[in-house]
């Protein structure tokens, strides 16, 4: 089956296994891939070396095959790492020079879903803009056999290197006794980061949904969602824990609930951790999206760094590190990018900082957050679906001329106590807005509530 040009995703490839990604699909995939990589680099495909992962999802073996037959079908050595987390391959295709890799993975999405997350040398991710397109041109196109014998394939083992390139990241003698409550949606975290916190001294870990299994028994792994938040919050206060740990289905992100049950808000975590970049590199650039807190950017000009607010999305905040040198990078959604981890993100990088730094300060995760909570009233995302975003847009522009308006990435309209970003969906008739007021709560939700009016009409 040739898949439809639908699953081809500003970002990545992602579609329903069967009907839009099958084994005919993902060969296709991988053939086109090869292909698209020698062109960004400049190599023949017989001198590409490419690294490969699998998540947990049970059509993942059958279909990491084929991607795997793919590549080598046009020629391309092909370094298979197995089932790891998507860190772990961006780190296969770092440390070992590659020209690329491919993850199998649908991510946080549920079970019926597949994917492919891609990247060229140094684990810059394709996108729409840069190689997805491409790829899915070829797909679509067809692409006739090649001549030649095959290219070579190798099982390869990242486990070791990977632990011990993360956890020189920190000072494990600094992280100091904790109870913490894991839960690893029976996605990749187990394997993935279990390994690391048990080398930790001290901890106590009370694991759950630990094995990687497909069929997420519980719950999805998108611990976005409140739902799949439910057993982690309430784990937490049942064992008395300091704080909790959720991971996303591929392990890349994780999120954090305080030892209140309260969860954690991606911009304040972005404040902490780029705070630490900036101990370790004093005076550096720090990227944050157009969506996040003031925190951020306040944090980060106290620390003595410079903020730059940068576009949603993983491939333009790596291709603008890589370029430009930020230190450290951060989402509101959960995305952390690491300038010495290939400028990657990571699910296992803020999960170690962040109790190495419970350790340092001898605080709590509440006491940390706590300026943060008490100054910087978040709404969240909210979704609304309208008939005509473009004219809700503009609506905006008109209704708020006298603030700062800019338009990176949507509109952001920013004054004194308030501000907020709204932002058309790339794949649904979808305007998405975040808004904070530095007031109060009740005055974020009135502002709030007034955008809400534009935008829905």
């Amino acid at each position: 089956m040739t898949p439809p040009a639908s699953i081809f995703k500003a970002y990545d490839i992602r579609g329903l296994y069967g009907s839009e990604i099958d084994g005919d699909g993902a060969e296709l995939i991988g053939r086109a891939f090869a292909r698209v990589l020698s062109d960004l680099s400049g190599k023949p495909v017989r001198a590409l070396r490419i690294g490969l992962g699998r998540d947990m999802r049970l059509s993942a073996p059958e279909l990491a095959a084929r991607y795997r037959t793919g590549m080598a079908a046009e020629g391309a050595a092909v370094l298979d790492a197995g089932m790891v987390g998507t860190e772990m391959l961006y780190f296969l295709v770092g440390a070992q020079g590659l020209d690329g890799g491919l993850m199998c993975t649908a991510s946080h999405n549920p079970r019926a879903y597949t994917g492919a997350k891609l990247v060229r040398e140094g684990a810059l991710p394709l996108s729409g803009d840069a190689g997805i397109g491409e790829l899915r041109d070829l797909v679509l196109a067809g692409l006739p056999p090649v001549a030649g014998p095959p290219g070579a394939v190798e099982a390869v083992d990242v486990a070791a290197a990977f632990q011990a390139r993360v956890l020189a990241f920190i000072d494990p003698g600094a992280v100091r006794p904790l109870k913490v409550v894991l839960d690893g949606g029976n996605g990749m975290a187990g394997p993935m980061v279990g390994p690391v916190l048990e080398r930790l001294p001290g901890l106590e870990l009370v694991p759950a949904y630990w094995e990687p299994d497909g069929e997420f028994p519980d719950h999805e792994p998108n611990p976005l969602l409140p739902e799949n938040r439910r057993f982690i919050v309430e784990a937490v206060l049942r064992e008395n824990a300091d704080l909790g740990i959720a991971w996303d289905g591929d392990a890349d992100r994780c999120f954090f609930i305080d030892g209140s049950g309260r969860f954690v808000d991606g911009d304040f975590l972005c404040a902490l951790l780029a705070r630490q970049a900036l101990e370790a590199h004093p005076g550096a650039d720090v990227l944050y999206d157009v969506r996040a807190s003031r925190a951020v950017a306040d944090t980060v000009a106290a620390a003595g760094g410079r903020a730059l607010a940068n576009r949603v999305g993983h491939a333009f905040f790596k291709a603008r590190m890589r370029a430009e040198g930020g230190v450290f990078g951060g989402e509101v959604s959960g995305h952390y990018y690491f300038a010495d981890f290939y400028n990657a993100d990571s699910g296992t990088l803020p999960a170690l900082l962040i109790l190495e730094l419970l350790g340092k300060r001898e605080a709590t995760l509440e006491e940390l957050l706590e300026p943060y909570r008490s100054r910087y009233f978040l709404s969240g995302e909210i979704n609304s679906a309208v008939a005509d975003p473009a004219g809700r847009m503009h609506a905006l522009r008109e209704r708020y001329a006298d603030a700062e308006i800019t338009e990176l990435d949507g509109v952001s309209i920013d004054y004194p106590d308030w501000h907020c970003n709204v932002r058309p969906s790339n794949t649904e008739p979808l305007l998405r807005l975040c808004l904070e007021s530095l007031v109060s709560p009740e005055h974020m939700e009135e502002h709030r509530d007034e955008v809400l009016t534009l935008i829905r009409g």
